[in-house]
């Protein structure tokens, strides 16, 4: 069996899967890789237009953002779960909280995933089954990085702006000027 039949034999006779993610070039990204693995992507930009999709067509797989810019995507989630229960779904976000992926596991997420997420990550999760647990990535971010990452998000949805930004971060707006001249930590 050649390596493009192993794939497709794992994923199974229904290779559709949703990616749904308000960020364009990860969303684009995300579907060409998952592609190349054998997948055949639907994109989605916002909960409504994941919820129409889960409703109408819902796929085999589903990955999914936390928070998009109209709501809560554990919402696609969970209708994808009513209309097609043997749908496997993964959620993604930039903002990890044990509480939330309480939630996401117990509506019928399969996994829950700390952005930036690479597709074999994201394959793995999806393709694993029962007690088999994907293993845990070969080089996951330092702490340095997550919180740098974290801290550029906020930065982004706060339109840039370093005051509103800092008092987000409950931290002194100096401070998070030197952390922002920084380059990103490895």
């Amino acid at each position: 069996m050649t390596g493009e039949n192993v794939a497709r034999a794992s994923i199974g006779e229904d290779p559709s899967i949703l990616i749904l993610d308000d960020d364009a070039a990860f969303r684009q990204r995300l579907a060409r890789a998952m592609e190349r693995r054998g997948f055949e992507p639907i994109q989605a930009a916002t909960v409504a237009e994941g919820l129409g999709i889960a409703r109408t067509r819902p796929p085999a797989f589903a990955v999914v953002d936390l928070r998009l810019e109209d709501g809560n995507g554990l919402d696609v989630v969970e209708a994808l779960r009513e209309t097609r229960p043997d749908s496997r779904a993964i959620v993604l976000t930039g903002y990890g909280a044990i509480a939330t992926a309480v939630a996401a596991v117990k509506i019928g997420a399969v996994d829950y995933l700390a952005k930036p997420a690479d597709a074999d990550d994201i394959e793995k999760a999806l393709l694993s089954r029962g007690e088999d647990k994907p293993a845990p990535p070969e080089n996951p971010m330092s702490a340095d990085r997550v919180r740098w990452e974290h801290i550029q998000r906020v930065f982004e949805l706060c339109d840039r702006n370093v005051s509103e930004t800092a008092r987000r971060l409950n931290m002194h707006r100096r401070t998070l000027q030197r952390i922002l001249a920084k380059r990103s930590p490895r």
